[in-house]
Parts: structure tokens; sequence; C-alpha cells
């Protein structure tokens, strides 16, 4: 990984960028040591009218409340939804939910049946502008990303930009 930005690819040809702040925000959250517990939190970001392309210019991190262990992390859904209800009335809407991340304790981080379901119960219960949700597994050499479509139920990798 580098320390400027991450662009995934959609399939639709619009682009996914990670910003500089939210990679360094995760990185410290990495599971490179044994006791090192899950964490993750919720993506804040843009859609781009002019290229249709998002921005992840912030993410939330473990709250007081949110369960954490080795394998698993749970969010607490009211003090997450708090942080998003803040930030899109300070951005005065241009902030928006764009997702969900979390880490994995492994290099190359692949989504548990877990995620899975979890991720596809998002795409069909949150309220979110669009059609997509975005899924971020950082593992300890690799950030990741999914993209969920409410439309379709479909998850599929993105690859990252050359």
């Amino acid at each position: 990984m580098t320390d400027e930005s991450i662009i995934f690819l959609m399939a639709n040809g619009q682009k996914l960028k990670l910003s500089h702040a939210v990679i360094q925000k995760m990185k410290e959250y990495r599971q490179d040591a044994y006791w090192k517990k899950e964490a993750g939190g919720i993506l804040l970001g843009r859609h781009i009218i002019e290229s249709k392309d998002i921005i992840v210019d912030s993410i939330s991190t473990p709250l007081s409340g949110d369960k954490q262990t080795r394998f698993s992390f749970f969010r607490k859904a009211k003090r997450h939804q708090k942080l998003i209800d803040k930030v899109w009335h300070e951005s005065n809407g241009t902030l928006n939910y764009l997702g969900e991340w979390h880490t994995h304790p492994e290099s190359l981080p692949s989504p548990s049946n877990i995620d899975l379901i979890n991720w596809k119960r998002k795409l069909k219960q949150d309220k979110f502008y669009g059609d997509y949700l975005y899924f971020i597994i950082v593992g300890i050499q690799e950030i990741l990303v999914w993209e969920g479509c409410k439309s379709t139920d479909n998850i599929n990798q993105l690859p990252k930009e050359l």
C-alpha cells in the first residue's frame, strides 16, 4: 500500500477513491499483532456530479458500545447514525453514508459468510443515495473493496486502478 490515495474501478467506468486521510486512519486499526481486535465503522463521502466518481473522505472508527473481538466487530448503529447525521448536516448534505469498513487478521482479506450476509442485509435495509454501497476490508497488507448493488443484490470485488 502507498501513502497516497487508492482508486478502485467500478464496472460502469466510474471510480471510487479512498482519500489519503482515510487510508491512514484505517491503517491504524490493521490487525498486524495477535492481540489486536477487529475494528470498523462507516464510510462517508461524496458523489462527484461532473464525473459520477465517488470519494470516501471520512470514516467512523470504533465507538463506545461497539463490540470487538479478534475475529468479529459489531457496530452500535445508533451512535454511528448520530455521526452520519451530524456530518451530513455540517456538510449541507454533500457528505453521505457510502457503506462500511472493518479489519481482518489476514494479509489478503476476503469476506466471511457472515460479512456477505450482513452486507446483503444492509443493501435491503439501509437508507442511502443511489443503488450501491461499498464494503471495505482492511487486511494486514491490503485494503480491498466490494461493491453491493441494491437492485440486483450482487456483491463484486472492485479492482484497483493501476
